[in-house]
């Protein structure tokens, strides 16, 4: 039922810097790692919430549009290039980790309005976990469980940046990584839904 290119695809894009990862990093940094477990459930709300909007509103719609989710696949491909591409350019660039102590009502504000969630509902999880119930629960546990390790991984991280302990967990070549592997995720995404647009 769960396959392994959605648990790549979740995990790579969970992994990418974007909003919640970098409030996820500064709490690492200014409270270390074991007090930034109490941030790691308002992430897993706002996504469940937001993920579970986005996707049943698609649901709904691309029963009378049936095009709807192979277009949305498609922007997301196109997206997650754009996120790659943008990642390696800003590399170099040095990320504003010192803000204030993040609590956990500002870290769900971040997650529910995060893009990514938009991404995951209409090109990351199955179509059908939209219309049954079995794949939305199945999917939903999977993906609420990876949120985990990769959350503890960006606090975990912080801490690291803080300390300057392992010279080669930088900001420049995680971002660099992220990238190279954003745009591998990008093709097959976009070649699935040229096949189905054109199967319609």
């Amino acid at each position: 039922m769960i396959s392994w290119f959605f648990i790549g695809l979740v995990v790579t894009i969970l992994l990418t810097p974007g909003p919640t990862n970098t409030l996820l990093a500064s709490s690492g940094i200014q409270v270390g790692v074991r007090k930034s477990f109490r941030l790691i459930p308002a992430e897993a709300f706002g996504y469940l919430i937001s993920i579970t909007l986005w996707g049943f509103l698609i649901g709904k719609i691309s029963v009378h549009m049936p095009l709807l989710p192979p277009i949305l696949k498609l922007f997301s491909a196109g997206y997650i290039l754009f996120l790659a591409v943008r990642l390696w350019k800003t590399a170099g660039a040095a990320e504003e980790y010192n803000q204030a102590t993040i609590g956990p009502g500002q870290l769900f504000a971040a997650t529910l309005l995060n893009p990514k969630a938009l991404l995951f509902a209409s090109a990351i999880f199955p179509a059908i976990a939209w219309v049954d119930s079995q794949y939305y629960v199945a999917h939903m546990m999977v993906f609420l469980l990876l949120i985990i390790p990769i959350a503890f991984l960006w606090t975990l991280i912080g801490s690291i940046l803080s300390a300057n302990k392992i010279s080669w967990l930088n900001q420049c070549n995680l971002q660099k990584t992220a990238s190279l592997v954003l745009m591998c995720f990008s093709i097959p995404l976009s070649y699935t839904a040229i096949l189905k647009a054109i199967t319609l």
